[in-house]
């Protein structure tokens, strides 16, 4: 190439484009696309560059150029950045810094979901046009406190900026926006939670805004429903521009807020075009207006008024008009505006309605009919009292003169722009009201309270329709203003970091606006020809526009002022962002913006007094400036709208200007409003209108680039030799030095570069050359590696293949010599293998000869035995045979002889019986028999009669018997009960004299003796109901004696009440409990006890728990600052020795320890005081130990020793009193509990939730065997007394024990909680424990020199240790195992939900080595659930776990991007979409590619309620507390030694007493 004629400079700027390098063109459908560069073809006098078309390689483009000195190849084309900085989220930070590059940038960020960009100070802002979950409370809390540049772009950041930076330098801020964007920086400030501020309120949720802030939140819904409306371009178009002061005090606490407004477009009241709607509110009143109002109101649907139905638009898609208007008469009571006054709203808003329906007709003069149904309906919801006189002055106007007053009537046309004007003067005075009333109800009423306040600033944007008119120019003139502010503000900020370096630099001409405000503002101005023409009489819109003509078509505004080609009531106006022509029908009337003085006098008399006062409100507001500002006027005039808009819009630049600004531009990305639809050209006109592009020229225009020197320095220091930057010999590199040798080394021009304190400044283009040269030294240094890489490849191959080969003949000799002893080993076995067959063989052989000899000997010798068996057998049964015949005849020999005795002796005995019969029938005959036997019968009936008297006197013996022991029982009952009552008397004198004592011993003693003859007599009768049953038995043989049956029973009867007495004598003295009759007892059972429907304060037991126990009656207090621990000596329970001595010196033999124990309970204040000050406010803690772990009974001994009291109370009937011991112990142990805070909170906290849980249990346990004891008496027919009420008592203290578990429970986590949100974060997801993965805080070559040695504030075995210490705390404190499960559930919750937000709301950290990391400390976390028996508490951590693995696996192609969607199942697409988003790539990995971002963000469901980016955040206020099951206990009777509490040791010795003596117990 000859280049000789080319100066050095240009060579620069065209050797960047070498084959392969991309760079952009223009093109009318895109805006600009990509080619790459296919040839570079330099000579002495022109360039020729080839570029392909990226997308199509068809389309080649051809660059020739020859005048590249003038230009110094600024003509060149723009380069496109790197595909790793195409998707920055700072426009600054790009390489190559132009219009294509910040157009491809947002397109780029755009469809991956992603709708914030930075550039520099502005935060760009395309609308999704789809609802997106960035704006979630989480995302406000994750903002909160973050530096910008920490998280993604967001508008949140800039609140955040702003917030801090009127902390920090204590100067008022402003927020420029556009869009909806307002709203969602006022709820920021209204909800984000300052944790850092001092004396600033802590927040969670909304439920924690103050009064204030959610009146500012509720003037969004009023200023939205009242002054924004659907245009083509938004469906939520503001239609008005707004500023709004939210004020802060001195703890940067919101204490109030003013508005103030800026031309509200009232034309759209009557007109609105093609797919538009009028303002919000009309709509949600014809929806949403209930029947009783809509009947009044005579309202109908929306296309039947002429003000709503011109646009043919009356929806919003999935907008409900009825739930906007329910949200807007919330809100309007929000800021003060009672329901009254708002239905006179209404019916003033539908007043308008119908006016707007009114017709006027006519043909040359203007005609209305009088019984016009619309006009009667609107005069009459106005108030306006007489409907023709405003009829007439609809249709006519009056005209004064010096002498008469002139009355004309008026053209339809005019009549109708009247009928207008009424209405859009009563809706923009019924806006300022609002405004005004609002200020009232906001802005501070405390004089100095106000310290800062920051602005947001929300206005319209440049508008350019088809049909531009007043609106639209008083909104541009306004924007002019903002943009010139705009590039001041840039420019200045440029300046003063210039300076800031000490860097040499030029003023920088930019694109000032200055001429055209001046012709808009200026004395001869637009606005001022405008105001002349319009006071006028005879002014019209012509003249005013033939006045422009006269005035701006001089030379002198060739740039900024047009006349139109075609039209001659028209004028062009150069603004900075396009040239718009206005259309001047329509400026004279809007400006004056008058009501006829007459209509004006009938609203005023009208009927309605809000309509009155209303207009007197907004007067008054909106004179208020003008008459302010305007001194110099010699006459008053009236202002007009161009006049008062100017004036309020310096105010607001002088206000803007006293404040430090910052600016968010929004972006409609599409016409047509279609969810993640991109137009680039339309943005493209967006961006050169909002000034960004304008920022960014202002930029190139100076130095664009700024690059610190350790950055720069890390980029590039492989340019030079590594002498100048090797780590290992320079442990100090001054990077400013290293710089300084690169640069000199190859950019020669010093004009190029400046090198300030901290920074470098490059002009534009020199990055390009910068990355050029290092993209070619590493190409070099690739090459260089592949050589010896290849190298070393190929001999490294040489060597394996000769050890191969090697290793193949050793194994091939080996092979050989093995085959050679295998072949000798074969011999031998054989010769060994036939000399055994041979002898086997032979064996074998002499075998089967052996066996046939045998077998032949054996047949020979059983023949013979058989033959020999044969003979015996024939002997044997001859024998048989002879013997059973010789037994066989002797048999019947001797039968035969046995008959014949037997006959013969029947014979003889046959004959002596006859003999005897007949002398019996003679006998029988004679009557001596018969007289003997009536004898007998006689004698016995003596007999009978005889013993029948005998028992009769034995009956009335008995009887005798039995009423004297009946009588003497009767008198032993009623000495018993004498002695009782005396022995009860003596009992309730024993502690005072010694003599009593001795004389009830004596009683005892008459008392046993009298038990002794009590159990006698029970043995005599026993003895008689033996006698009974022995006469019962003989009297049963006699059937016929049925009076002595009769006889037996009724004595029987009689005897038998005696046990029975005697039982009812014995169960007389047994306890009822709770219900004892007893002297001693105190008031009536639980009747002063607390219902079960409200708590011992009164609260119902349905409100809350934590607000359940109440503060008792005054206790001694003392305040817990720290635990204290006692030693373990000294946890020794009271000796029995000592219970023994006490019952040998204070209980005599026989007497009572329950009078013992109502002693102790009669002085309740020395017990109170012993209980809450010894068992809770300064006990002595044993201290957890899990090598000597405590005893339960030393852990759980003051729960046991409160039931102990309480259950004595109740025993012996003082209910009352153990109700107010038993509230005041839980309000002292709650109270002592919550004096503790941070990780102070682990051992009183778990120590207590122990404790009152078992007394609830003990509590339990006592109602079950009181309610046995009841049963028990129940069966027996003595029912408890009282018994109803008692059950009510115990029910409200368990209630209120589970409610003290809760509070306490609460606290506890709510402290750890606390504690562990500050670790959670450092401990897992920047810790790095995992040795050979240490990922730097950047992937920078120095980032070992350049990152400090700040380590994370906590590591992972500071987490573990603290989860070690609450486990360990919870076990040595015998926390129901249910329980700890549950506390370590919700700790390991909140360490999964917090890190995994963390993690994928960071951005520039997400490495696989972190990911590495991350993965580590997981699995020590789930290491440490399974060592601990909470191995299920692992699943909280699934999120963080997926989201590690996520980032270790591969994002080159689709099928990896499936495979993460398979691994990551748990994770919602948005999740998924952020994570690799947000992936930070090293230098030896390939960036993500856009493709790869598109495919995954086109999986994000906006409609998908579980498609969330961010998990719902553990509350750190509200811990769910799941109660345990209660377990059977019994009250161990447990004290330590060191406690000096007297009355409970007493309690304890009288308790144990009682249990050591049963029979006792049973006979009290």
């Amino acid at each position: 190439m000859a280049t000789e004629h080319l100066s050095p400079h240009v060579l620069q700027a065209v050797e960047v484009y070498t084959k392969g390098t991309r760079a952009w063109f223009e093109d009318d459908r895109d805006g600009w696309v990509s080619a790459s560069v296919v040839s570079n073809q330099v000579d002495s006098t022109k360039v020729k560059i080839v570029f392909e078309n990226d997308e199509d390689s068809r389309r080649v483009r051809l660059f020739v150029f020859s005048l590249f000195e003038k230009t110094n190849g600024t003509t060149l084309p723009p380069l496109r950045n790197p595909p790793k900085m195409e998707n920055t989220d700072d426009l600054t930070n790009l390489s190559y810094l132009n219009e294509p590059s910040v157009l491809n940038t947002i397109q780029t960020r755009y469809s991956q979901r992603n709708i914030y960009t930075y550039s520099g100070i502005v935060l760009i802002a395309a609308n999704p046009f789809a609802r997106v979950q960035l704006y979630e409370p989480d995302i406000i809390q994750q903002y909160s406190g973050k530096r910008r540049g920490e998280l993604e772009p967001h508008l949140f950041a800039i609140a955040e900026d702003a917030y801090r930076c009127m902390i920090r330098e204590k100067k008022n801020q402003t927020i420029v926006v556009s869009g909806e964007s307002a709203k969602f920086i006022m709820r920021y400030f209204a909800t984000a939670d300052d944790k850092e501020a001092k004396g600033k309120a802590s927040k969670e949720g909304a439920a924690s805004m103050t009064e204030v802030e959610e009146q500012i939140l509720a003037t969004n819904p009023i200023m939205e429903a009242f002054g924004n409306a659907k245009t083509t371009r938004n469906d939520n178009s503001s239609r008005f521009g707004k500023y709004i002061e939210i004020q802060f005090d001195k703890d940067t606490n919101i204490v109030g807020a003013k508005t103030r407004t800026y031309l509200l477009e009232r034309s759209r009241l009557i007109y609105q075009p093609e797919i538009e709607r009028n303002y919000h509110i009309f709509y949600q009143l014809c929806a949403g207006v209930p029947p009783t109002e809509r009947k009044e109101f005579e309202l109908k649907d929306w296309t039947k008024f002429h003000y709503l139905n011109q646009s043919g638009t009356g929806t919003i898609p999935n907008v409900d008009d009825v739930e906007e208007f329910e949200l807007t008469k919330r809100s309007l009571s929000m800021v003060g505006i009672s329901l009254q006054t708002q239905w006179q709203i209404f019916k003033l808003l539908a007043g308008l309605l119908h006016l707007g329906n009114v017709e006027i007709g006519g043909r040359g003069d203007a005609t209305l009919a009088e019984d016009d149904a619309s006009l009667e309906i609107a005069t009459r919801l106005l108030g306006i009292k007489k409907t023709s006189e405003f009829r007439k002055w609809l249709l006519k106007r009056q005209i004064i003169t010096r002498s008469d007053k002139i009355v004309k009537s008026l053209s339809p046309a005019q009549g109708t722009v009247v009928k207008d004007s009424v209405a859009k003067y009563i809706y923009a005075s019924l806006f300022d009201w609002l405004v005004v009333v609002v200020n009232s109800s906001l802005s501070c009423q405390t004089p100095g309270l106000v310290t800062a306040f920051i602005g947001v600033l929300d206005i319209y944007g440049f508008e350019h329709f088809k049909k531009n008119s007043f609106e639209q120019f008083c909104i541009n003139y306004a924007n002019e203003k903002l943009q010139q502010q705009f590039n001041q503000h840039v420019f200045k900020l440029d300046q003063e970091e210039y300076v800031r370096e000490k860097i040499e630099w030029k003023f920088i001409d930019f694109s000032d606006n200055q001429k055209c405000i001046e012709m808009i503002e200026a004395k001869m101005g637009i606005l001022s020809l405008l105001d002349e023409e319009s006071r006028l009489p005879s002014g019209t819109d012509q003249g005013f526009c033939d006045k422009l003509y006269a005035n701006f078509s001089t030379p002198a505004y060739k740039g900024y002022f047009l006349k139109p080609r075609f039209s001659n009531s028209a004028f062009t106006v150069c603004h900075y962002a396009h040239d718009v022509q206005y259309e001047a029908e329509g400026f004279i009337d809007k400006n004056k913006d008058t009501v006829p003085d007459e209509i004006l006098t009938l609203l005023q008399n009208s009927e309605s007094e809000f309509l009155v006062d209303m207009l007197r409100t907004a007067t008054d507001a909106a004179t208020a400036t003008p008459t302010e500002t305007v001194k110099k006027m010699t006459t008053p005039k009236k202002p007009t709208l161009g006049s008062i808009f100017k004036l309020s819009l310096i105010n607001l630049m002088d206000t803007i200007g006293e404040t430090n600004v910052h600016y968010i531009r929004c972006l409609k990305p599409n016409e047509a409003k279609v969810a993640w639809g991109f137009e680039p050209n339309m943005v493209l006109g967006q961006l050169r209108a909002c000034g960004v592009l304008e920022t960014i020229r202002i930029s190139c225009a100076g130095y664009p680039s700024r690059w610190e020197f350790p950055d720069f320095a890390d980029r590039y220091y492989a340019l030079i030799n590594s002498k100048y930057w090797d780590p290992n010999t320079h442990t100090n590199i001054d990077f400013r030095e290293l710089c300084n040798v690169i640069l000199t080394t190859y950019i020669q021009d010093p004009d190029k570069y400046q090198i300030g304190l901290t920074k470098i400044f490059f002009r534009a283009g020199q990055l390009a050359y910068m990355e050029k040269l290092r993209a070619d030294r590493w190409n070099e240094c690739a090459v260089l590696l592949q050589k010896n890489m290849r190298r070393f490849v190929v001999r490294l191959r040489y060597l394996r293949m000769k050890d191969i080969t090697l290793m193949i003949q050793r194994v091939a000799r080996k092979k050989v010599a093995q085959a050679v002893l295998a072949h000798k080993r074969q011999e031998k076995t054989m010769i060994m293998i036939q000399s055994q067959c041979r002898a086997f063989m032979a064996r074998k052989k002499m075998a089967r000869q052996q066996n046939f000899v045998v077998r032949v000997q054996t047949a020979i010798r059983s023949r013979l035995a058989r033959k020999a068996f044969a003979g015996f057998r024939e002997n044997n049964a001859a024998t048989q045979i002879q013997s059973l015949f010789r037994g066989w005849a002797a048999r019947k020999k001797y039968l035969a002889q046995r008959n014949h005795i037997v006959c013969v002796q029947t014979q003889i005995r046959r004959r002596q019986a006859r003999k005897q019969l007949a002398i019996y029938r003679s006998e029988a005959r004679s009557a001596s028999h018969l007289k003997e036997v009536s004898y007998k019968l006689e004698n016995k009936v003596v007999e009978l009669t005889q013993t029948l008297t005998q028992q009769r006197e034995e009956k009335n013996q008995i009887q005798s018997k039995a009423t004297q022991l009946e009588t003497q029982i009767q008198s032993w009952i009623q000495k018993y009960n004498k002695l009782d009552k005396k022995a009860k008397e003596l009992e309730a004198s024993l502690a005072e004299s010694a003599a009593v004592q001795t004389e009830l011993t004596s009683w005892q003693e008459k008392h046993n003796s009298l038990q002794s003859d009590h159990e006698s007599t029970l043995e005599k009768i026993s003895k008689l109901d033996q006698e009974i049953a022995r006469l019962s038995a003989e009297n049963l043989k006699q059937k016929e004696e049925s009076q002595i049956v009769a006889l037996k029973a009724q004595l029987s009867q009689s005897l038998r009440r005696q046990p029975t007495r005697q039982q009812s004598i014995n169960a007389f003295s047994r306890t009822l409990s709770p219900a004892r009759n007893d002297p001693y007892r105190r008031g009536v059972s639980p009747e002063g006890a607390s219902p079960r429907g409200k708590s011992p304060t009164g609260s119902s037991i349905a409100s809350f728990r934590r607000n359940s126990v109440g503060e008792p009656p005054a206790r001694p207090e003392t305040h817990a600052s720290k635990v204290v621990y006692n030693e373990p000596e000294q946890m020794r329970p009271m000796s029995i020795d000592h219970i023994n001595t006490l019952k040998n010196k204070k209980m005599p033999n026989g007497s009572n320890p329950d009078e013992a124990i109502h002693a102790i309970f009669h002085d309740l204040e020395t017990l109170d005081k012993e209980i809450h000050i010894g068992l809770v406010q300064s006990l002595k803690i044993v201290p957890p130990n899990v090598q000597n772990p405590p005893s339960p009974e030393e852990v759980l001994f003051p729960a046991h020793m409160i039931a102990i009291c309480a259950t004595q109370m109740w025993r012996l009937g003082y209910l009352a009193e153990s109700n107010s011991m038993l509230f005041s112990v839980m309000y002292t142990i709650q109270k002592y509990c919550a004096s503790f805070t941070g990780e102070d909170t682990i051992i009183p906290c778990a120590y207590w939730l122990s404790n009152a849980h078992e007394l609830l249990s003990l509590i339990c346990s006592a109602e079950q065997e009181l309610e046995r004891e009841m049963h028990y008496n129940s069966i027996h027919g003595r029912r408890a007394v009282g018994w109803h009420e008692f059950e009510k008592l115990v029910e409200t203290v368990k209630y209120e024990l589970q409610c003290l578990e809760d509070n306490i429970y609460h606290n506890w986590l709510t402290e750890l909680k606390k504690k562990l949100t500050k670790m959670a974060v450092p401990a897992v997801i920047e810790n790095q424990s995992l040795p050979g993965f240490i990922a730097n805080e950047s992937n920078r070559f120095f980032g070992k020199i350049l990152s400090s040695n700040n380590q994370p504030a906590y590591s992972m075995d500071d987490l573990l240790n603290f989860l070690n210490r609450v486990y360990r705390t919870m076990k040595c404190y015998y926390v129901d195992p249910y329980v700890v499960a549950q506390t370590l559930t919700e700790l390991l919750k909140l360490i999964g939900v917090t890190t995994f937000n963390d993690l994928v709301m960071r951005r520039n950290f997400n490495s696989w080595k972190r990911a590495m990391q991350i993965q580590y400390n997981i699995t020590r976390l789930e290491e440490w659930c399974k060592a601990h028996e909470v191995p299920d508490a692992t699943a909280q951590l699934e999120h963080l776990m997926q989201a590690a693995k996520l980032l270790q696996l591969k994002k080159a192609t689709l099928e990896d991007v499936k495979i993460i969607y398979d691994v990551c199942w748990l994770l919602a697409p948005t999740q998924i979409q952020k994570l690799i988003q947000n992936y930070s790539v090293a230098d030896y990995e390939d960036p993500i590619s856009n493709d790869i971002l598109r495919v995954v963000a086109s999986r994000v469901s906006n409609g998908d309620s579980n498609d969330i980016l961010l998990l719902d955040n553990v509350s750190l206020d509200d811990s769910p507390y799941s109660m345990p099951e209660n377990h059977v206990v019994e009250a161990k009777l447990y004290l330590p030694a060191y406690l000096n509490l007297r009355q409970l040791q007493r309690l304890t010795s009288l308790v144990a007493i009682v249990k050591q003596n049963p029979s006792r117990q049973e006979s009290l």
